[in-house]
């Protein structure tokens, strides 16, 4: 919708559900890519503790923004973003949520802007928020956070997990991304093969031109196996692969905030501490400042105590989801592996059947 700079894609969401509290078993809304980041940050700013479901990234390249192929690698993307949040325990009973799949467009544009929490600061704030989260999460593999950092075992193992597999998972997609490269450029050079061929063939008049003719027929039928084949692999192998890296540097940014969350339990412990041997001071010395102390030790408890219980939220949040993620990256994991092996074999067999059937003629006229 719109023209140049100003266009952009709308998105129809359909949701189908018996659920009491939202509106009839089904409900469709028209969704802009901004509707979505609203829904990924609110969760991200609520749920501390979940794995929030990762975005796909937006495309900044005017050329690739609106080509058939990227709308529908996106469309995909943000199917399986929100699919993933409404299946969730938790991330399924938000508001905001119900907000997303309900609220007619009007509402949706004035939830978005609503200034609240996050939303009060500027474009420029908000970019430095990024620049935070991510000097937090290299804090977190660097150790630079000491002292004041969380040595668990299970904090650690659950670290050490998430860069191995981040790693691992990027280096797969490599190569995943590779093999739709080469798939498409052999796809091509078949095609452009298929046409000298062809044109070839027609030189004779004969038997032989004839086989040349079919051999460049075969070739371009092989190329268009490669570029479909080339598209399975990119939607259904690499895509996969792409989501699971974005879906660990979501659980990074999850690291992050329970890394924030232990350090300022630990700062509010310390001060607490100061705090008491201030009080003791004043009972000793009878001081006027005795009653004042006593309120701020009061609330400095009290918010010490509330800034452990939500530390401990988020410690155990992650446990389970972490679990959670394990399992459902299994199932997807073996299914995108499943469809690149399906996919090769079919490609194999159309490719060798095609060839074996110009066997024949191509070997009468080679003897």
């Amino acid at each position: 919708m719109g023209n140049g700079v100003q266009a952009y894609i709308s998105y129809k969401v359909i949701t189908k559900t018996n659920l009491p509290e939202y509106q009839g078993n089904e409900k469709i809304v028209i969704r802009r890519y901004s509707d979505f980041v609203w829904l990924h940050d609110r969760l991200f700013e609520k749920y501390k503790g979940i794995f929030i479901p990762p975005l796909p990234e937006k495309s900044t390249v005017e050329k690739f923004r609106f080509s058939a192929e990227f709308i529908e690698m996106r469309r995909q993307a943000l199917d399986v973003f929100v699919n993933r949040i409404a299946s969730h325990h938790e991330l399924r009973q938000s508001d905001d949520l119900r907000i997303f799949l309900q609220a007619d467009e009007q509402t949706m544009d004035r939830a978005r802007f609503q200034e609240t929490g996050i939303f009060k600061k500027k474009p420029a704030d908000l970019i430095q928020i990024f620049k935070d989260v991510q000097s937090k999460v290299s804090d977190v593999v660097l150790g630079k956070e000491k002292p004041v950092e969380e040595s668990t075992p299970e904090y650690e193992k659950i670290k050490n997990y998430i860069f191995e597999l981040e790693d691992h998972l990027a280096e797969a997609q490599k190569h995943a991304y590779r093999l739709v490269k080469r798939h498409r450029e052999l796809g091509e050079s078949l095609s452009e093969f298929g046409k000298a061929v062809k044109l070839l063939g027609t030189c004779d008049d004969d038997a032989l031109g004839k086989a040349f003719s079919e051999l460049g027929a075969k070739a371009e039928i092989i190329s268009i196996k490669l570029q479909k084949e080339a598209h399975h692999l990119l939607m259904n192998f690499e895509e996969p692969l792409k989501d699971y890296v974005r879906a660990v540097q979501s659980i990074k940014a999850t690291i992050a905030e329970r890394a924030t969350a232990f350090k300022k339990q630990c700062e509010l412990a310390e001060t607490i501490k100061f705090k008491e041997i201030d009080l003791n001071k004043y009972r000793l010395t009878r001081s006027e400042k005795l009653a004042e102390a006593e309120r701020e030790y009061e609330m400095l408890k009290a918010e010490g105590e509330e800034t452990s219980r939500r530390f401990d939220t988020i410690v155990r949040l992650m446990n389970e989801e972490i679990v959670r993620f394990q399992e459902q990256k299994t199932s997807d994991m073996g299914l995108a592996f499943h469809e690149f092996a399906k996919g090769q074999a079919r490609l194999s067999n159309g490719i060798a059947d095609a060839w074996r059937s110009l066997l024949p003629k191509l070997e009468a006229h080679s003897s």
